[in-house]
């Protein structure tokens, strides 16, 4: 048993990476099974289908992704804003380390397949919901501690965060720069959440005087 799970690991995980630089689309099951060095045929011992393949690989990405932001919000040691502000930073460092290709493989595929298989949309909606509420939960954190102001909608602000980094990577593909990761940085904690930034309404009667 444990060498059946090792094994589907391992085609995971190296079917991850080929996804990640090629497309799920653009990927053949061969591709796959060579390079994890798995007999030929045996894809379907561990696999009912491509698809469902690609909807564990989905479950495959959601943990690494947790994983990585659960590290970061369990450090007792920063304050939840610098928390998550590290995660996001240590994403940029490895988008860099890349040379930018290949970007955030959930939003990858939700590009790809999110229109053409409900199943999949629906395991990319698992996933997006499941980094958003630990977003939400590290806001949720920071208001109570008085790093955000209380009325603030932590939904639409996690919400608006993890839609906002999305389309900063789609930015960062085109442009192979993280010149838009940065600028997300820089206004998402340092003018959206900081509380001694005035809000719109405060900053127009600003402006207005």
């Amino acid at each position: 048993m444990a060498q059946k799970t090792d094994t589907r690991q391992r085609i995971l995980r190296i079917g991850a990476e080929i996804v990640h630089r090629r497309g799920f689309n653009n990927t053949g099951i061969q591709e796959i099974l060579r390079g994890a060095e798995v007999p030929k045929g045996s894809f379907y011992f561990y696999f009912r289908s491509k698809n469902d393949f690609g909807l564990q690989l989905i479950d495959y990405y959601q943990a690494r992704l947790t994983r990585l932001l659960d590290k970061h919000l369990a450090r007792e040691d920063l304050p939840p804003l610098q928390r998550l502000l590290r995660y996001f930073g240590e994403l940029r460092s490895g988008f860099e380390s890349d040379a930018c290709r290949g970007g955030c493989p959930v939003g990858n595929m939700a590009q790809e397949m999110g229109d053409l298989d409900e199943a999949f949309r629906h395991r990319l909606e698992e996933t997006f919901r499941a980094l958003r509420e630990r977003i939400q939960q590290a806001l949720e954190e920071a208001s109570g501690l008085g790093e955000l102001e209380p009325e603030r909608d932590t939904y639409a602000l996690a919400d608006f965060i993890l839609s906002t980094w999305q389309g900063a990577i789609l930015q960062m593909k085109v442009d192979k720069s993280t010149a838009s990761l940065e600028r997300f940085e820089a206004i998402v904690f340092g003018e959206l959440l900081d509380k001694r930034q005035p809000k719109s309404g405060q900053a127009g009667r600003q402006v207005g005087h």
